[in-house]
């Protein structure tokens, strides 16, 4: 690589660093609690951020969405990373209604691009789990027993969805209301989670199945 080339990629790296810094410590002065820098891309929205808890060197990148009303808030542990255009609601954007349980992340666990946790249900991400893009989390399911009533009528429930340690959770994986995935799974893209699985799991499809141990 021609040298210059590469001193000016580094110099703007830096600034647009230091940008994200300037943002965090803006931010910060919001949040219930934060320990550490905190890295805040272009055209992040924070709402609610006094139900917000950030630890050291998270990252919200640009464009992503956090709703921190919650009844048990929002908690991110240190070196977090919330990729670009994804989306954590835990209640309605505007707070009527039922207001959700909230969302944990561990240390060092990552959520990729343009991702929906919706955490009506309580969420717990453990720690070094890595989420790629486009994957959703619904900890929330209607009730639809009765059809003599409008589905919408029913209301829902919220078991929740925990994630232990060391999980790889691939493109597109949808991921629903009441699993838990045991510590060292691992599921392929696109895979459509229903029930729950051990520890060391490998699972594919849709729904998904249980394919081999690590």
């Amino acid at each position: 690589m021609n040298n210059s080339l590469f001193f000016r990629t580094k110099i703007q790296i830096t600034i647009k660093t230091l940008i994200k810094i300037i943002r965090g410590f803006w931010l910060k002065i919001f949040l219930k609690t934060s320990s550490g820098l905190l890295f805040v891309g272009k055209s992040v929205n924070v709402e609610n951020s006094d139900f917000i808890e950030v630890g050291k060197n998270v990252k919200f990148e640009e464009n992503s969405e956090i709703q921190g009303l919650s009844q048990n808030g929002i908690k991110f542990g240190n070196s977090v990373t919330i990729g670009r255009g994804t989306m954590i609601r835990p209640s309605s954007y505007y707070g009527v209604g039922n207001i959700g349980k909230g969302l944990e992340i561990h240390d060092n666990s990552s959520i990729g691009p343009m991702s929906y946790v919706g955490c009506a249900g309580k969420i717990i991400i453990g720690e070094n789990v890595m989420i790629g893009p486009r994957v959703g989390f619904f900890a929330e399911n209607h009730i639809f027993d009765s059809k003599k009533k409008a589905i919408k009528a029913q209301g829902v429930k919220n078991e929740g969805i925990i994630i232990e340690d060391n999980c790889w959770i691939g493109s597109g994986v949808i991921i629903l209301d009441g699993v838990k995935l045991g510590n060292g799974t691992v599921v392929g893209a696109g895979a459509v989670v229903t029930k729950s699985f051990s520890s060391n799991s490998v699972i594919v499809g849709s729904p998904a199945r249980l394919i081999k141990k690590r």
